[in-house]
């Protein structure tokens, strides 16, 4: 007697027996926002979206996309194209403040779509979105595709305290440097020498709650494993504030004086006290303009230079609008930040004054 031949399942039958088919889209919305808020790259999010037909029809509700995270939001410079344009617009338009940041970053310099990236830069300010915050201060204080070539400092200023206000280290730093300088407002030194030793305290902070290279570099060799947290890496944090504490009570002593500290003084770093901090890690707007300017070279055909700080990756709106270095003048940096983190990265060693 011949046997008998399996029945084949239909299509339906395959669908219904899928355990998600049953789930509420509420639900799926929710497991589909937090597995995108954790998604550390866009290919993660590609991946889900596979899963199955339904998670691939949420994955492009708003209430998804406004968590995406900025690992799917790390879109490269050469894989650029109108979906990766679209995907981002989609975010920004959901409330994605890293959406709206970075997208606004790539319309203003690299499309140089100057009112729509202010506009999606400034959606992500109003919600004291940090990094946006400062950028607008940066586009202010240099006047970046105004056509009168008028530089708002005061407005700048204003901008680089809210983003001091919420921690942003570059921001702190940039304010010192215009309270230490009188840059749009009224001269400090003292207190603009205090902004410069809280942005390197928060520094060191920042960068010894990371992996070991850092407490590497303060500790010695001996010490690859260690997290920040051991005696010597204590030791060298509280020497450095202890020093810049020195610094700022001789400033005090000196606050009378109009020449007590120099006009060129950039304030002590972490670098002047031995500790090899290495850079923070760039942003993913600012890792985009490095990568897109380094493939487009034309861009910098017309004479417009790019910041010479090698992470930042901001390119001039018009010629000479960055400032140089005042001992070499071979550099130009978009922000004073910029100019310190390149100093005590790179430049010290490459700097020679011309007379």
């Amino acid at each position: 007697m011949p046997a008998k031949r399996p029945h084949k399942r239909s299509r339906n039958n395959v669908n219904s027996s899928n355990p998600f088919d049953h789930l509420h889209d509420d639900l799926l919305i929710s497991i589909m926002a937090k597995l995108i808020a954790t998604a550390s790259t866009p290919t993660h999010l590609m991946n889900a979206m596979l899963t199955c037909r339904r998670f691939c029809s949420v994955a492009k509700d708003s209430q998804v996309l406004a968590h995406a995270s900025a690992g799917v939001l790390a879109v490269k410079a050469s894989k650029w194209s109108e979906g990766a344009h679209l995907f981002m617009k989609n975010c920004a338009d959901a409330g994605n403040l890293e959406a709206c940041y970075t997208l606004g970053m790539i319309q203003f310099y690299c499309f140089k779509n100057r009112v729509s990236g202010v506009a999606l830069m400034a959606k992500a300010a109003i919600a004291s979105h940090p990094v946006a915050l400062y950028s607008l201060a940066v586009i202010l204080f240099n006047g970046s595709g105004d056509p009168k070539r008028d530089k708002n400092l005061k407005a700048g200023v204003f901008l680089c305290a809210k983003a001091a206000a919420v921690g942003h280290i570059d921001a702190i730093r940039e304010l010192g440097h215009c309270l230490q300088d009188g840059y749009g407002i009224k001269k400090n030194v003292i207190e603009g020498r205090r902004f410069l030793v809280e942005a390197n305290a928060r520094e060191a902070e920042a960068a010894a709650k990371e992996s070991s290279p850092f407490a590497s570099s303060l500790s010695g060799p001996g010490s690859s494993r260690c997290n920040g947290n051991c005696p010597s890496c204590h030791l060298q944090y509280q020497s450095y504030i202890t020093k810049s504490d020195d610094t700022l009570k001789s400033s005090q002593r000196n606050q009378h004086s109009e020449n007590g500290i120099s006009e060129g003084d950039d304030g002590l770093l972490l670098s002047d006290f031995g500790c090899n901090v290495p850079p923070a890690k760039p942003h993913l707007a600012n890792v985009f303009l490095v990568d897109w300017f380094s493939i487009h070279i034309h861009c910098q055909e017309s004479g417009f230079g790019l910041c010479s700080y090698p992470m930042c990756g901001r390119l001039e709106t018009r010629r000479h609008e960055f400032r140089r270095c005042s001992a070499c003048s071979s550099v130009s940096y978009c922000s004073r930040a910029c100019q310190a983190l390149d100093w005590k990265t790179w430049h010290r060693q490459k700097c020679t004054r011309r007379w």
